[in-house]
């Protein structure tokens, strides 16, 4: 079958308190259904750090007043949109939030403006598994020591062997 490459570059913020981390719900995209961090494209000639307050001010409500660069990196899902396989090149840069003003917005309308988020909300950490997160959210969560399960696939192992034993002991 037939792809398309397609290339993203994107800015992003990564708000932790107490062990939660501020993500907004996605609506579209290779994410769509997943927890992500709040951030997104750049326009043309729009500095990094200005993509940044403008994302977080359309997805998440409010206005970031100081942040410091993280880290830069990639990540490559592959995906399908409109019967169309698609091979995304995600390039993320990524910047600690330390403060911001305003209300974080738990449900935010997709319109022109905000294109892929349902709102915001802080998450605690502990409790996430990789099948909730964007792999850009995974990606960042690690290299800032947290330990992200697979409680999913080991819960359904576990569950597999249950039925195994249970099987063998009817034998």
């Amino acid at each position: 079958m037939d792809y398309v490459e397609d290339k993203h570059i994107g800015i992003y913020g990564l708000s932790i308190k107490d062990d939660k981390i501020l993500l907004i719900k996605k609506k579209t995209g290779p994410y769509d259904g997943k927890l992500d961090l709040p951030g997104g494209g750049m326009k043309f000639r729009e500095r990094p750090e200005d993509a940044l307050v403008r994302e977080f001010k359309e997805e998440v409500g409010v206005i970031v007043t100081d942040y410091e660069l993280f880290d830069v990196d990639s990540v490559s899902p592959d995906w399908v949109w409109e019967d169309k396989n698609i091979k995304t090149h995600h390039i993320g840069v990524f910047y600690l939030i330390n403060d911001f003003n305003g209300d974080i917005k738990s449900s935010v309308e997709v319109d022109d403006v905000n294109d892929d988020s349902l709102g915001a909300e802080y998450y605690d950490i502990s409790s996430l598994t990789k099948n909730d997160l964007s792999l850009i959210a995974i990606l960042d969560l690690e290299k800032l020591g947290y330990k992200i399960s697979d409680w999913q696939i080991i819960f359904f192992i576990l569950h597999l062997g249950c039925k195994f034993i249970k099987g063998k002991e009817s034998d």
